[in-house]
This record gives structure tokens, C-alpha cells and sequence, in this order.
């Protein structure tokens, strides 16, 4: 049995590699806010979300068919607890019934699987009932599938065949084997048989006869002949015992993967909550191929800072967008960076089949997602500011690949303006010939003018609105980039 709830045709791997820039990503878009609230505290929700997120889909179809998923989910929310809560009650289970795995004995191995099997059926029975109830309130093809397979491989007869097996295993009426002599005239070729199912009357029993047999009785205090006589018991049951370990060890399995698939939209539904309860919005992104440079949004707002406030706070919109290359200038304290990080995240949950903070987001899938972002200074630096921004920005071209995006927030200010601006220019003139989508805040006027000299129809400015007297609206406009970051409006506000 498959879940499929991540992927149509695959399990998600659980083992695969974290993006080797995750240090950063975390930092800079602060995502530990985004995953504690999708944890609530639980370790193995932020594992899954971190993998989730931070691995992202590529394909638009496959993230319509996790977003399809989890639509049934905010729409279903006590049926996907419910099955959630029966493969965590597997997990506690099997550590009560799991013992005989760690033995070689064949008896203990068989008891402990038997145990198991008796815990897997009732939860399965439970598993059952939730399809058979609420399968019909299901749309997606994820759920439609996964219900349609439990229908079908858990129907009466499998659950009654099951029972009467573990009936038999539990050897009521002893263990029937059967051996050949081999070589030195020891015991080979045990086999168990089954014995008589009892379901022919007297009448029949008595006439069918009995084969002849030799019968010996062991005293009870006779430790050896009693050890042999379970050494005997443990070859004939061995190969039962073992096929009845993988057999429990392969629903253990199902509702291992079933955990770990529910888990990510567990997160979501504990994220969707907070967000509803501040009033943001909250919509479900239409992702386009990447060839396809369009973008657009409206009121898109930095999830990190709802979740932090606990309260709506100010979006942005852009109607539409063919940029490949996005520069943000304007005044200091102006909501930029918070912009710039909203872009970032909105684009990782919707790569991860998630829902966004706006009223409508439609954006291109990339190839990953890299920041550089400004650091301080600090003792363990081994040179100065703007050496190791060189070197953070050597490893990100290192991993690159083409159709990635690139979020630079004051990059490169580490020296003087004309310089600054000129490394900056190199960088992003290379890096959109290899088609790599850039969003760059920054105070760099000279840089910012060169690109807005050249009237290049794949280049917008967006300015932070600064009102008379000073006031920030935390909007980003459509505007021509001025040479001032309105650093005056901070020194009065602070000193005067």
C-alpha cells in the first residue's frame, strides 16, 4: 500500500539533501518564524517542512496536484487529523509491540509480529471507517486515489482472512512439523504444516483415521530436552516467522510514509489557523513554467512578519510583470527588505504546493532560490566586509543554474559607491544572460541608473513611497530610482 499524498507516482524521500545554502535561506527570509508555526513545537512537523519547503517542486502540474491535496485538507480538517492521529498511535504502539524484532529467536519473532499485526488490523479497521465515511467530501486526485485503495485492499474478506491467520499463528493446539533425516541422521527440511482445520464432523475425523505416530513426553524439569524440543519449534516456524516480520514491517511502513506525508499538511493547517486568525489573506499561487517570466501579485505580504506581529500588515501589488531583473530603491526603513523577503517566501511555498499571504500571487517556478543579503561585521571574520561578500556570492554562482533567482538585499555596499556599483552591475548583467531572475534592494544610486539609462524592457523599479513630512506607507511603487535614501528623515526622527 502507497499513500502518494506528496507525489502521484512516488514516495517522498525523507533522506534527501537539505539545499546546500539552507544556512543562509533560513537567515536571511527568516523561515524558522514560518516553520514554528507550522510545528507548534513538534520536531519531526519542522524536519518535514524544512525538507518540504526548502526542496521545492519544479514541475507546475506537480505542484497543482499537493495544492489540489491540500485544498481537501483546510477543507476536511477534523477526517486529515483523524489520519494523522492513527498512524502517530501506530508509532507509540510499536513500541510496545516491536520487542521480538530485536532477536533472533524465530518464536519471539513470530509472537512480536503477531501482536503487531493485531495492532495494524484495528487501525486499519479505523482507516477503513474514515474512507467509507468521508471519502465523498475528497475532490483532489491524491485523496481520490488514496481512498479508492484503502476501499479496495481493505475490504471485509482481507480483514476476516487476516484474523483467521493470526488465529492460527497463535498455534492453539501446538506446532505441526514436519523433517527429514539428513546427513549424520540430523534433522532437515523442517516445514510447518497446517494443522487439521476442524471443520469436518466427528463422523468424517474418525473414519479418515490417524497416521501413525510415536509420542514421548518430556519431564518438566528436564531444561535440555526442553531447549531442544524449542530448538526443533524455532526451525519449523523460522521461515513462517520471517515472512510474517516483513509482512508487519510492511504496513509499519505504510503508515511510517502515511505520517510523514500527512505531516507536511498538518503544518499547513496549523499555519492556515494563525493566518485566518489575523485576517490575512490567503490564496493559492498559480505557478507557470519558467520559461515564462510573467509575474504578478496583489496585497502579497511577508508571512514572517504576520506571524511574528499577529496581525495583518501592509502588501504589495504588482498587476504585471515581464522583469527579469527588479530593483527596489527608495527611502531607509521603507519596508524593502521586508518586500524583498516576502518575494522569497511567497515563491518557496508555492514551489512547495502551499498557499501564499495574498490576495492573488502568479509567478514562474525557478530552479532554486539564492539570497545575499548584507552581513555585520563581526570578530570571526577572516578579512573584511566586502571580501567575504565575494565569496558568498562565488558560492552561490557556483550552485546556480539557469532559471534560478537571486534576492540581493543591500549587497555589495561594503566599499564605495562608485565600486560597489560597478561589481554589482558585472554580477547582474552575467547573471541575467544565464537567464537567472534578480530582485536587488539597494542604495547604490549609480548602479540602479545604469540600468534604468538603458530602457531595458525586462527591468522594473520599484521605489519605497515616502510621504510629505516623512511618513512610510511600507508600499513599493513604480518609480525612477533618486539618488537619496532619505537618510535625514531617520536622523530627526532619532535625535531631534
Amino acid at each position: 500500500m502507497k499513500a502518494h499524498l506528496m507525489f502521484k507516482n512516488e514516495d517522498f524521500d525523507m533522506q534527501q539533501p537539505l539545499p546546500v545554502h539552507e544556512k543562509e535561506l533560513m537567515q536571511d527570509l527568516e523561515l524558522n518564524i514560518l516553520f514554528e508555526a507550522m510545528s507548534r513545537g513538534d520536531d519531526f512537523l519542522v524536519d518535514v517542512s524544512k525538507r518540504t519547503i526548502l526542496s521545492g517542486l519544479r514541475d507546475p502540474e506537480r505542484i497543482r496536484y499537493r495544492q489540489d491535496i491540500l485544498k481537501d485538507c483546510i477543507h476536511n480538517p477534523f477526517a486529515v487529523r483523524d489520519i494523522y492521529n492513527i498512524s502517530l498511535e501506530s508509532m507509540r504502539n510499536k513500541r510496545k509491540y516491536w520487542l521480538g524484532i530485536f532477536t533472533r529467536h524465530p518464536g519471539a519473532i513470530l509472537n512480536s509480529s503477531v501482536r503487531m499485526l493485531q495492532m495494524f488490523v484495528e487501525l486499519l479497521k479505523k482507516l477503513k471507517s474514515i474512507a467509507d465515511e468521508e471519502a465523498d467530501h475528497f475532490e483532489s486526485e491524491g485523496f481520490r486515489q488514496f481512498f479508492t485503495m484503502i476501499k479496495k485492499e481493505l475490504d471485509d474478506e482481507y480483514f476476516a482472512a487476516v484474523q483467521r491467520h493470526l488465529m492460527d499463528l497463535k498455534f492453539p493446539h501446538g506446532v505441526l512439523v514436519s523433517a527429514r533425516l539428513g546427513k549424520g541422521n540430523e534433522g532437515d527440511q523442517y516445514i510447518l504444516r497446517k494443522a487439521h482445520s476442524g471443520s469436518s464432523g466427528r463422523i468424517q475425523r474418525f473414519l479418515a483415521g490417524k497416521p501413525p505416530v510415536f509420542s514421548f513426553y518430556v519431564n518438566p524439569r528436564d531444561e535440555s530436552c526442553s531447549r531442544a524440543l524449542s530448538d526443533l519449534r524455532d526451525q519449523g516456524i523460522n521461515l513462517v516467522a520471517n515472512a510474517l516480520a516483513k509482512s508487519a514491517d510492511h504496513i509499519n511502513s505504510f503508515f511510517e510514509m502515511l505520517r510523514t506525508e500527512l505531516s507536511f499538511y498538518i503544518g499547513c493547517l496549523n499555519l492556515h489557523d494563525q493566518l485566518l486568525r489575523t485576517g490575512s489573506p490567503v490564496s493559492f499561487p498559480s505557478p507557470s513554467a519558467r520559461q515564462d517570466p510573467r509575474q504578478s501579485f496583489k496585497d502579497l505580504q511577508d508571512v514572517s512578519l504576520i506571524l511574528t506581529t499577529k496581525s495583518r500588515v501592509v502588501g504589495n501589488d504588482v498587476r504585471s510583470s515581464n522583469a527579469d531583473l527588479t530593483i527596489i530603491t527608495g527611502a531607509n526603513q521603507g519596508g524593502k527588505s521586508t518586500f524583498l523577503r516576502s518575494i522569497g517566501l511567497a515563491q518557496l511555498m508555492m514551489q512547495s504546493g502551499m498557499f501564499v499571504t495574498a490576495e492573488f500571487f502568479s509567478a514562474p517556478v525557478c530552479n532554486g532560490i539564492f539570497t545575499h543579503y548584507k552581513r555585520e561585521e563581526d570578530a570571526s571574520m577572516e578579512s573584511g566586509k566586502l571580501d567575504e561578500e565575494l565569496k558568498r556570492m562565488s558560492s552561490i554562482v557556483d550552485t546556480l543554474s539557469p532559471y534560478s533567482m537571486v534576492l540581493f538585499n543591500e549587497s555589495f555596499a561594503a566599499t564605495n559607491e562608485r565600486e560597489g556599483s560597478e561589481i554589482a552591475k558585472q554580477i547582474v548583467s552575467v547573471l541575467l544572460e544565464n537567464h537567472i531572475k534578480v530582485f536587488f534592494v539597494t542604495h547604490l544610486y549609480t548602479f540602479a541608473r545604469h540600468f534604468f539609462k538603458k530602457k531595458s524592457g525586462n527591468t522594473m523599479f520599484l521605489r519605497a513611497e515616502r510621504q510629505s513630512g516623512g511618513v512610510r506607507t511600507f508600499k513599493m511603487a513604480e518609480g525612477e530610482p533618486l539618488r537619496t535614501s532619505y537618510g535625514r528623515d531617520l536622523y530627526e526622527k532619532i535625535f531631534l
